[in-house]
């Protein structure tokens, strides 16, 4: 019997400690869907005036409006877009009627609309305030020469563009050239992959139980 102990000892802390992280998987799942209903609904609040000093911890997707006029210089983040295939963000400037300066994404363009003249955006605008973190360590270092980025680095766009370091992500806006498909901010762009490493670490408990039981099967053979 003591050579059946330590195998199943240790086959059932190994499955507890996995079962464990398990259950915590799922809490955290619950948790991330409250806090992507929360930011939904922020995201569709009434829009307000820009803040005199925007900051992330607090104004995170705050809904904004803004009146003025926009500036013809685009900056382009190369990106994907579900339906229409590979394509660029379009960030510029837009100065509003106050002369206060920040950066708006406008939406996305295809490929072969890059490189097109547009007309500037003119009048009003609602958009949601945000501070992208598209940069990871895979991400290349921007064209800045040929125009072609590969993260929304607000603080080399604003000083490309001369304006301060907000982003305004456009959600909707009369008069924009029908070249260019907003790209509103929801909940769809936040990761929540608790599901998944949840179901990761179900099955490492099944598998470790498994081993477990086929080890004491062995042990088993080797007495008969």
């Amino acid at each position: 019997m003591n050579r059946y102990l330590g195998p199943l000892v240790l086959g059932l802390a190994g499955a507890a400690m996995l079962l464990a992280l398990g259950f915590w998987q799922v809490d955290r799942l619950g948790w991330k869907r409250a806090v992507l209903v929360e930011i939904d609904a922020r995201i569709g609040e009434q829009p307000q005036p820009l803040p005199q000093m925007p900051r992330p911890d607090r104004d995170r997707y705050l809904p904004v409006h803004l009146e003025g006029r926009g500036e013809p210089r685009e900056l382009h983040v190369l990106v994907g877009h579900k339906r229409l295939g590979a394509g660029f963000r379009v960030v510029t400037g837009f100065e509003d009627i106050s002369g206060r300066r920040v950066l708006v994404d406008l939406g996305f363009i295809v490929d072969e609309d890059k490189d097109l003249r547009r007309s500037p955006l003119r009048g009003a605008l609602a958009g949601n305030l945000h501070w992208p973190d598209d940069r990871n360590k895979s991400t290349p270092a921007n064209d800045i020469g040929g125009n072609i980025w590969f993260a929304r680095d607000l603080d080399a766009m604003a000083a490309e563009l001369g304006t301060e370091p907000v982003l305004v992500v456009l959600r909707e806006a009369a008069g924009l050239d029908a070249a260019i498909t907003p790209m509103p901010l929801d909940s769809s762009v936040i990761p929540n992959d608790h599901l998944q490493y949840a179901i990761t670490w179900f099955s490492l408990a099944l598998v470790w139980l498994g081993m477990t039981g086929y080890w004491l099967w062995r042990i088993r053979r080797r007495n008969d």
